[in-house]
């Protein structure tokens, strides 16, 4: 129970202690401490009947401590400077700001890389440890660690606002906030991660709570879960299962619908870009009889608005169902995209289908050499076993 607590509030809290502070490096010690006291308290005592409000009050007064200790921070030791506010204060919930929206925007600032982006992110909107983080982008736990700290001397230094950007900039800081989102659901999906794929549908959820009428967040959290939904039948003995071979009765029926809901809302908003145009892919792709020619149609769309070679490898997948594998395979070689892990295993199952064995083998080697997980290499090995 404590830990789920700590789950749902930590980005809460984390948020109004940074806007209480401005300061990042102050604020996340000082919810840290809050969390701390709070397992030691509450796992004697019980948790208080308002927890948010709770550990806001001992984080800030930790802030407050932290900050008269640090006479580098004395401008901000006089704006703070009042009487202990006292662990057992109350304050009424609906007095605590949700400024999680402003601290999203704040993680994902053009300013900072994209890995810090994503590690932010993690960090201060999942709660995730910097050791999750490290084990989710097979770093090490040092390496993240100044990573992480880096970023957080980039928001310093470079005095990235804690805010909504201004109406102007928004499109496209959203876009970048998305971006980031999208980032970690492909690194958990992709790599077999579950929880990741979680985690940023998680996060997902809370962004279009906090932006309700956004209709390019919808359809990426549609994405995500139409894509999640099929996550129990992807696997099967330690092994990827394509598409067509999976047990559709592992689907998850309630995600489906949840993403076709959401989809159609999205759309009717006026979702028009690429995260719209994957979601109606991965709705086509959850029907009892694909059709093909529209998921060709709509990757043609993919194309235009990305310029993406990943978008045409995907799109001569679907031609292989339309035209057959030769149509598909004279669009895969002429795609540069020799360091890509799926190129390669896409080119040999093409060429398995066309019983191509000298060629076919080739490329599922290739494959073999740049497979990041357990399963894709199963999978591959077994092919080859095949031929």
């Amino acid at each position: 129970m404590l830990e789920e607590i700590f789950r749902e509030q930590w980005a809460r809290v984390l948020a109004y202690l940074v806007s209480f502070t401005g300061d990042i490096d102050v604020a996340e010690e000082a919810a840290q401490e809050a969390f701390v006291i709070a397992a030691e308290r509450w796992a004697r005592d019980g948790p208080p009947d308002n927890p948010r409000a709770w550990l806001v009050v001992t984080g800030r007064n930790r802030a407050i401590d932290r900050l008269r200790r640090d006479r580098t921070h004395a401008e901000k030791i006089r704006l703070l400077d009042r009487p202990d506010l006292g662990g057992e204060v109350t304050m009424d919930e609906t007095t605590i700001p949700d400024e999680r929206l402003e601290l999203f925007f704040m993680c994902c600032h053009p300013a900072l890389g994209t890995e810090a982006q994503v590690a932010l992110t993690l960090r201060a909107l999942g709660g995730l440890s910097t050791a999750e983080i490290a084990r989710a982008f097979l770093a090490s736990e040092e390496t993240m660690k100044r990573r992480l700290s880096r970023a957080r001397n980039k928001i310093r230094a470079a005095a990235i606002p804690f805010a909504i950007p201004r109406e102007h900039v928004l499109p496209s800081r959203r876009g970048a906030v998305l971006a980031v989102l999208y980032l970690i659901f492909n690194q958990g999906y992709g790599d077999g991660r579950a929880d990741l794929a979680a985690e940023a549908i998680r996060l997902g959820r809370i962004l279009l709570g906090l932006m309700p009428g956004e209709p390019e967040a919808m359809a990426l959290l549609a994405l995500m879960l139409l894509h999640d939904s099929r996550r129990a039948a992807r696997v099967r003995d330690g092994e990827i299962v394509l598409l067509h071979e999976q047990d559709r009765g592992l689907w998850n029926t309630a995600q489906i619908s949840e993403g076709r809901a959401l989809l159609d809302r999205a759309v009717a908003l006026g979702a028009r870009g690429a995260y719209a145009v994957q979601a109606a892919i991965a709705e086509l792709q959850t029907e009892a009889r694909i059709d093909w020619p529209a998921i060709a149609a709509l990757y043609d769309r993919l194309r235009e608005l990305t310029g993406s070679a990943v978008v045409e490898l995907n799109r001569a997948v679907a031609i292989a169902e339309i035209d057959g594998p030769r149509a598909a395979l004279a669009i895969v070689d002429a795609l540069d995209l020799g360091t890509y892990r799926y190129f390669h295993s896409t080119r040999a199952e093409l060429l398995r289908r066309l019983n191509d064995i000298t060629r076919a083998r080739a490329a599922y080697r290739k494959a073999l050499e740049l497979a990041t997980t357990e399963a894709e290499r199963r999978f591959l090995n077994r092919r080859l076993s095949e031929l």
